[in-house]
């Protein structure tokens, strides 16, 4: 289990959310791919933000009650959210989960997005090595 690294366990098929992209899509997308949080990404992949379900939450309340139209995901994520590298150890990575820290984290190598790892990830890893159980893969 120790040399479990990010990339083994990562999900590399979700799109990342791009500037100006409206949040009524980002919550479809965070709902299709049942996940509570994307990166949001430039042009060049680059992690520019973080978007999460929280975040759409409360931004569609106030949005909804203002009766002020759709808000973009720029209004509404968080800049210069945590990245990890495909070779952070699992291990260091669950640790930093189990403390609370964020649900959902962006791999990136050279700078570019290349993928998630989420809560979930790990601990479908964990009960497949410590347990034996198999689960299916969602995202």
């Amino acid at each position: 289990m120790e040399s479990l690294k990010a990339s083994d366990v990562m999900s590399n098929h979700i799109e990342p959310i791009r500037c100006g992209t409206p949040l009524t899509k980002v919550v479809k997308t965070l709902l299709h791919n049942h996940v509570s949080g994307l990166p949001v990404v430039d042009d060049h992949r680059k992690v520019i933000g973080f978007i999460s379900e929280q975040d759409c939450i409360h931004a569609l309340l106030v949005s909804n009650y203002h009766r002020e139209g759709d808000p973009k995901v720029d209004d509404v994520m968080f800049h210069n959210p945590m990245t990890i590298s495909p070779e952070m150890s699992v291990v260091d990575l669950a640790q930093n989960l189990g403390a609370g820290k964020p649900k959902v984290y962006p791999v990136t190598d050279h700078g570019r997005l290349i993928g998630i790892v989420t809560r979930t990830s790990i601990l479908r890893e964990l009960a497949k090595i410590g347990c034996g159980i198999e689960v299916p893969k969602t995202a």
